[in-house]
């Protein structure tokens, strides 16, 4: 919200200067972004007209200029502005002025004709940004009366970062009670009166959008000078509000807003057939708008038709077809009321941000549109005239929001702030800020206004005392009592210590967007249960990830585009499924590339494999002391994985992950090497730790056996030691594998493992004829179960 300070003080008296009003502001919550100086220091500057204007005899782009000051005899002016001509009435600097930036006016002789004084552009004089030609002045602008008293000046355009809950005060009139509370005056809006209604035109009003639009006005002007010059005062206004002229209805409706905060339009009434209907846009229905763009607009959109077309996208934008023109004689004003959540968001899918979505996104009061109207009719009348027709209304009552009272308790008001207000006070402020308060026994029922959309609890009332009442007056105390921390559960690695491992196995840590391109999923063959957003800040940011791997790798592709040939990162957060509402799951993902080790002297560089990653989640499992419900398949592998170099990680038998190397051909779609190797795999079962139980150590030796055996390729080494835990039970300890080979003497398509089975029992010594009997049977279950044969 950006305004003028002198049009601020003419609405409500602020008994402070500049600087203090800005502090007083930020510390209401109201904060001062920006606070632009304007017009300080033109003593000397002056309105002044050009009665000649000469060629340069010297010089091809300056002019010699007559130009009337006021002074009796006309002052000679040299001049290099483009639009400097015969007629037209400017700021001069005299001799002696000092502009704003330190530029010393002085007589001189510019290549060899005197000039005495500077015809000057709005950016020399410090009110404006504009510097690509002089600053015209209305035709009826007194010769010789000081700028500074023409134009309204010194002031200072002021802009405040107002946070959503605040759409009250994007209107100067809304931001007066607040500043009346402040400083203990009164708002100095004056009292509206309805215009006289000279014209019978009219149109009927249908709404046929529900409760997305409840209240909808609108009024035919016939006759009105569209090409009529907008006053001087309020083309001021408006550009000090960063707002630039247009034109006088343009200018009207834009001015109606800063004052009030109700966005307005108006539309050439002779462009309109029939009825005005206001309804929800048809699906692929297109408008193209004022700014010359095209919209594409489906049935989440609210738009204002007549009988024939759409003529204006609810709430953001007109249409460019029933725009104001010079040669515009009858409008038709509208001014409407839209329920926040019907045009939130729908700018921002149009890739547009304007001020009247910037309001109605957040809550525009119900109350305003009949009041705006009024005023902007007042208004526009005295510019363009014209005669107005009666106001025409409709609504839906019963999804008007209604202001409901609030309940302040007295001590709850005490406790919360730490210091007693006086009653007198509290009643003070609410007033101020235009609030309908009522005494009771425990403190006072309060009921809000309906331009106050925040107010809803007795927590907000609370805010409103606090920071009127002045943060500054509340006194600072230290919390007491103790603060129970709470327990970590034994049975839960935390997600801290799992990073610090990572970190320790040499993984550097990465935070990527939540957000991924869904031409990125597309490639990763994501393509079921995503999550778009429904108004997403860039078509790079469109959709929720299902999955941590494709922006860790485009991380990973970023460090090794630049010359990192060894890269390991992971990340530690959420992924999203279609759901309602979606489906969040904690993940760990891991992507590696480059070497196994650090480059050293005392190791042979080794490629990164996938048997290293496996390494890595291997020890990750065991750290929750359950490594026996984990287990790796070669089976069901995604798309965006290797075949031969990929596995499924299970718990329980359930599926939790993946890991391997990435697919050959994602990896040269990504412009990746083959060397990459990635790893995700939900969170919650890796951080699932077994409580650990203290035993005695076994008093009975181990005895161990050593198979070898012959068997299919397609059997993986987690089938086996599934089937061989199973057979022994708890006199197996421990089972290892210790040599892999195929080749001569060994059939195609199988291979010989050579495990090491530890055998133990806690009641007693284990006999070789237990041993030989745990063999066996052992070789009989894999033949059974993996066609297994015992190797000689």
């Amino acid at each position: 919200m950006k305004f003028s300070e002198n049009w601020l003080r003419e609405l409500v008296e602020i008994r402070a200067d500049r600087d203090q009003l800005a502090h007083a502001l930020t510390m209401a919550g109201l904060e001062v972004e920006e606070l632009t100086v304007l017009g300080e220091g033109l003593d000397g500057v002056v309105v002044a007209e050009i009665i000649a204007a000469e060629k340069h005899p010297e010089a091809d782009r300056l002019q010699v200029c007559r130009v009337d000051a006021g002074q009796g005899e006309p002052l000679q002016i040299v001049c290099g502005a483009p639009n400097a001509r015969v007629g037209i009435k400017v700021p001069l600097a005299t001799v002696g002025a000092s502009l704003p930036g330190g530029i010393a006016i002085k007589a001189a002789k510019l290549r060899g004709v005197e000039s005495f004084g500077m015809l000057c552009s709005a950016k020399e004089l410090g009110v404006d940004a504009d510097a690509s030609g002089l600053l015209e002045l209305p035709a009826d602008a007194p010769v010789g009366l000081p700028l500074a008293s023409y134009l309204g000046l010194p002031d200072a355009s002021i802009e405040l970062k107002l946070t959503p809950n605040r759409p009250d005060c994007l209107g100067l009139v809304g931001l007066a009670h607040d500043v009346a509370a402040l400083f203990g005056s009164r708002v100095k809006v004056p009292a509206q009166l309805s215009a006289a209604v000279a014209s019978a035109a009219r149109r009927s009003i249908r709404l046929e959008a529900g409760k997305d639009a409840p209240r909808y006005l609108g009024r035919i002007i016939e006759g009105i000078d569209a090409a009529a010059r907008t006053p001087l005062w309020m083309a001021e206004r408006l550009r000090r509000a960063g707002l630039r002229p247009i034109s006088a209805v343009v200018d009207v409706t834009n001015y109606v807003m800063l004052e009030l905060g109700q966005p307005m339009h108006a539309f050439d009434n002779d462009a309109l057939r029939g009825d005005i209907v206001v309804r929800h846009a048809a699906a692929g229905e297109t408008l193209k708008l004022l700014d010359g763009s095209e919209a594409w607009l489906d049935g989440g959109f609210v738009v204002i038709a007549d009988e024939a077309k759409a003529l204006a996208v609810a709430g953001v934008m007109g249409g460019f077809e029933s725009r104001v023109t010079d040669a515009t004689a009858n409008v038709f004003l509208e001014s409407a009321h839209f329920a926040p959540s019907a045009i939130m968001g729908k700018a921002r899918k149009l890739g547009l941000h304007t001020d009247a979505s910037h309001r109605f996104e957040r809550g525009v009061d119900p109350a305003l549109p009949q009041r705006a109207l009024e005023r902007a009719t007042e208004v526009l009348l005295s510019i363009a005239g014209g005669k107005a027709g009666p106001v025409l209304v409709a609504e839906r009552p019963e999804d008007l929001p209604m202001p409901a009272p609030v309940t302040l308790r007295r001590d709850r008001l005490r406790r919360v702030l730490g210091v007693a207000v006086d009653d007198a006070e509290v009643a003070r402020i609410f007033t101020a800020l235009g609030m309908q308060v009522v005494s009771t026994a425990d403190g006072w029922s309060v009921t809000a206004p309906s331009s106050r959309f925040d107010i809803e609890r007795e927590e907000d009332l609370i805010e409103e005392v606090a920071r009127i009442f002045g943060y500054d007056n509340i006194p600072t105390h230290t919390p007491a009592g103790a603060l129970a921390l709470a327990a970590e559960p034994e049975a839960r690695i935390g997600e801290l210590a799992l990073r610090e491992q990572l970190a320790a196995r040499g993984y550097h840590e990465a935070v990527n967007l939540s957000f991924v391109p869904a031409e990125l999923l597309a490639r990763w063959s994501f393509t079921d249960a995503l999550v778009p957003l429904a108004n997403p800040l860039s078509a790079d940011l469109a959709v929720m990830r299902p999955s941590l791997l494709p922006g860790l790798v485009e991380s990973l592709r970023h460090n090794r585009a630049r010359q990192q040939e060894r890269v390991r990162l992971f990340e530690v957060a959420r992924v999203f499924a279609a759901g309602d509402p979606p489906v969040e799951t904690p993940s760990l993902a891991i992507a590696a590339c480059g070497s196994a080790r650090a480059e050293q002297w005392g190791e042979s560089p080794r490629a990164l494999d996938f048997f290293d990653l496996k390494g890595d989640l291997d020890a990750i499992i065991a750290w929750g002391g359950e490594p026996q419900r984990w287990s790796v398949h070669a089976d069901q592998l995604p798309a965006w994985l290797h075949p031969g170099r990929g596995a499924r990680v299970a718990r329980d038998g359930i599926t939790v992950g993946f890991l391997g190397a990435l697919h050959p051909q994602l990896a040269k779609a990504l412009d990746l090497g083959p060397d990459v190797h990635v790893l995700e795999v939900a969170l919650e079962p890796l951080l699932g730790r077994r409580l650990p139980r203290a035993r005695p150590v076994p008093r009975f030796p181990s005895v161990r056996r050593d198979l070898a055996l012959d068997l299919p390729e397609a059997v993986s080494w987690s089938q086996i030691e599934q089937v061989v835990r199973d057979t022994l039970g708890g006199v197996l300890s421990q089972l290892k594998l210790f040599d892999r080979y195929s080749g001569k003497g060994v059939e195609a398509g199988r291979k010989s493992l050579a495990m090491g089975l530890i055998l133990q029992d806690a009641s007693r010594t284990l006999t070789d004829d237990d041993a030989d009997r745990c063999v066996r049977e052992a070789v009989t279950a894999l033949e059974k179960a993996c066609k297994a044969r015992l190797r000689g």
